[in-house]
């Protein structure tokens, strides 16, 4: 699983090998901000995204559940603004 920050959200991504497969799927978690350092606010609980896709390796995964990520992060900055 990997971990970035973006801006004032950390996010979690991974690819999960799809049960009797080959394929991978998109995992995702995205923590906002917190007044607690101890403490992650999760504002989008880790969970499989771009659903009606597969990917054929776990880096496509991963790229893809970044890139889905990305996208949330800028929405909610444009809805802000």
């Amino acid at each position: 699983m990997r971990t970035e920050t973006i801006g004032e959200y950390e996010i979690e991504y991974s690819g999960i090998q799809l049960p009797d497969s080959e394929d991978w799927a998109a995992n995702l978690a995205i923590y906002g901000p917190s007044s607690n350092p101890m403490h992650r606010n999760d504002i989008f609980p880790s969970q499989r995204v771009v659903v009606d896709a597969v990917f054929h390796t776990e880096q496509e995964a991963e790229a893809e559940a970044r890139a889905f990520a990305i996208s949330m992060i800028e929405k909610g900055r444009k809805k802000d603004a």
